[in-house]
């Protein structure tokens, strides 16, 4: 599928997208020698060959990375605190990676790591409706009126949550304990937890498993892969045709 060509000169530093339009509009930008004036054009920046004015464009590597992050990390780069961070599972690249969102740290699961700014913005950003799976597991029960509430939306800190799905994966009468389904297209702080304290229900555990159409299948705790071609053109997907409820784990 590949990005808009606009896009692709603005990241570079040429100019800015409403420049980059203008650029492409007057034929002096090419790709792979031919020259494009259509500014809503798409490629992949990592294998054409970018010329403005006969210039080239050196265009940023992009890298995409899963995480499978474990409990007792902060989601952060560095800590002032000593604690231990995401930063020290990462594979070590010239490219600075950033977290796509957080993981608090007594979660875990799915965490993704880009240095594509545009992308961070689509995935975290409630507009664009990519939802986010978690396994929660709480003490007791959820009774069928605060599963209800969970998905009209909650207040939290005066403002109330977009509505949510939710569904009860499985209950142990023995332990005390039910696991919960939560998806969620918003990435507001400890949302799902405060979601939960907000009708009463106490998080045990919390896993994130899911993100738009990516699993931590075959990823173990605390290993980390790369995305394949295909997964990226999937997760970009996802920000443009983001369906109006969560799919779930299949």
């Amino acid at each position: 599928m590949g990005e808009r060509l606009q896009k692709i000169l603005a990241t570079a530093g040429v100019c800015s997208r409403r420049d980059a339009k203008q650029l492409i509009r007057d034929g002096v930008v090419k790709v792979d020698g031919c020259v494009v004036t259509d500014t809503g054009f798409r490629v992949d920046s990592q294998d054409a060959v970018i010329t403005v004015r006969g210039k080239r464009v050196r265009t940023p590597r992009m890298m995409y990375v899963m995480m499978n992050k474990p409990k007792g990390y902060v989601t952060t780069l560095s800590d002032p605190q000593r604690r231990r961070t995401v930063a020290e599972l990462l594979p070590r690249t010239p490219e600075r990676l950033k977290p796509v969102g957080r993981l608090d740290f007594a979660s875990e699961g799915l965490l993704l790591f880009t240095n594509d700014g545009d992308l961070i913005q689509r995935l975290t950003h409630p507009s664009f409706g990519v939802w986010k799976v978690y396994r929660v597991e709480v003490f007791g029960s959820l009774p069928e009126k605060s599963i209800a509430r969970l998905e009209r939306g909650v207040v939290i800190e005066g403002r109330r949550t977009a509505p949510a799905r939710v569904r009860v994966f499985s209950h142990d009468p023995k332990k005390g304990r039910t696991t919960l389904e939560v998806s969620v297209h918003e990435g507001r702080k400890h949302q799902v937890r405060n979601m939960l304290a907000a009708v009463g229900a106490t998080v045990v555990s919390l896993r994130r498993t899911k993100v738009g159409p990516l699993t931590l299948r075959g990823l173990g705790p605390g290993q980390c892969r790369a995305l394949t071609r295909e997964e990226v053109a999937r997760l970009k997907q996802a920000t443009e045709n983001a369906p109006r409820r969560p799919a779930g784990n299949r």
